[in-house]
């Protein structure tokens, strides 16, 4: 059991990489509670792992309301007796070729994929400091590390490159405390949310860019999660991990 007793938060539950990481967790030992902005959704998936005997619970939560992200996190915290690992895998999305993205668009994606993730860590952080340390873990994105013209990514992109920059400090003020944290930069992975985001023609082409010749599934991204939630990276932390079918390693 690779995570037992792990006291564990993960955020976007209600399908895909969260609920594929909630499932693995829970399986590994971990008490978990999720999040999600869909209306019950955390709550259905949850209430499915109790069922099969694991200690799993969700909430309907707007991450992107520092009020609420905060109450979340702390309420959570109370309920599991503090903090192991911190998932940040939810975000919401925003894309548009350069030259129609407007400010508001560009706010919008900064606010729901970077300061998001800051609102779950700025409460999240003062629990794994009381509790001895923990580990965070965020998502981040190929797109961080290379344009990708058909998706028009540039907030996309500018977003997820500062939640690595944000893991990389997070991790040298951490240390200290025994906090460590990395982040995750997955390539094109199936899921509702990219089923429902990305257009063909962009699936398509981010393929096309793998090395390996399929799109990755909440499964593949869960298991490095997994160990970086866990004491087997004990001694790792201030790393982003590229999990991309080979994209960001070279051209077919």
């Amino acid at each position: 059991m690779r995570l037992e007793g792990k006291r564990v938060l993960i955020t976007g539950t209600a399908g895909g990489q969260g609920e594929a990481a909630q499932r693995l967790f829970a399986a590994e030992g971990a008490r978990v509670i999720g999040c999600d902005l869909q209306d019950g959704a955390a709550e259905k998936t949850a209430a499915e792992l109790r069922e099969a005997g694991h200690d799993v619970h969700g909430d309907t939560v707007d991450l992107s309301d520092a009020a609420a992200a905060t109450e979340w996190v702390d309420g959570a915290a109370e309920r599991l007796g503090g903090i192991d690992v911190l998932y940040n895998n939810a975000a919401g999305f925003g894309f548009a070729p350069f030259a129609d993205m407007t400010h508001e668009l560009f706010r919008h994606v900064l606010n729901v994929e970077l300061e998001l993730v800051f609102n779950t860590i700025k409460p999240g952080w003062a629990h794994m400091v009381k509790g001895g340390g923990g580990s965070i873990v965020n998502t981040a994105s190929y797109s961080a590390l290379r344009g990708i013209e058909p998706l028009g990514q540039v907030a996309h992109a500018a977003a997820k490159g500062g939640v690595i920059s944000m893991t990389r400090s997070l991790a040298a003020e951490g240390a200290k405390d025994n906090i460590r944290a990395n982040a995750i930069s997955p390539g094109f992975v199936k899921s509702p949310a990219t089923d429902f985001a990305v257009p063909q023609e962009g699936r398509e082409w981010q393929l096309s860019k793998h090395l390996i010749q399929r799109p990755g599934t909440g499964e593949d991204i869960a298991y490095l999660a997994m160990y970086l939630a866990s004491d087997e990276s004990g001694w790792v932390t201030g790393q982003n991990f590229s999990i991309d079918g080979g994209a960001t390693a070279g051209f077919r």
